[in-house]
């Protein structure tokens, strides 16, 4: 669930950022790919690391 909370959140933030800079729908989407997929593999190294610690 959580690395679907951060794909989510990476995808607003990218769309966001390119709707800032005057991008175009095209730009906004590809923005909000990249950010999403940063974001979610970012918590998938999060999970697996705490699960390896025994944490989660």
């Amino acid at each position: 669930m959580l690395i679907v909370a951060a794909f989510v959140l990476g995808a607003f933030l990218g769309w966001r950022r390119a709707a800032r800079r005057g991008g175009d729908r095209a730009d906004r989407l590809q923005y909000a790919a990249g950010h999403g997929i940063a974001l979610a593999l970012a918590a998938l190294v999060l999970v697996v690391v705490l699960g390896r610690l025994g944490l989660v």
